[in-house]
């Protein structure tokens, strides 16, 4: 069974932060430049947490991996603007 999941980071350093971007285009979805919606196996769980683990400082660095259920229930409502992706040709900042 999938379950949706919520994922924000807090990384330190520039070349980390980077490469967890990265890491989470590869699992979900960004709502803004640190958080992800994620719908996700217990085995995509599991291989994401360890790829996260491995681009990040333990000691410094945070991520939070927040279940919100089932993928069949809507559990989003915004306000105003929401990023999907950068924009086009401009940096990315975080």
């Amino acid at each position: 069974m999938r379950r949706r999941m919520l994922v924000t980071y807090d990384i330190r350093d520039q070349r980390r932060l980077r490469a967890v971007h990265r890491t989470m285009k590869s699992y979900g979805d960004p709502l803004q430049y640190s958080v992800f919606v994620c719908d996700l196996s217990d085995i995509e769980r599991i291989r994401m947490t360890d790829a996260l683990s491995a681009r990040m400082n333990l000691a410094v660095d945070s991520v939070a991996i927040i279940n919100l259920g089932n993928t069949d229930l809507s559990r989003f409502e915004f306000l105003g603007t929401r990023l999907l992706d950068p924009p086009e040709g401009g940096a990315l900042v975080v």
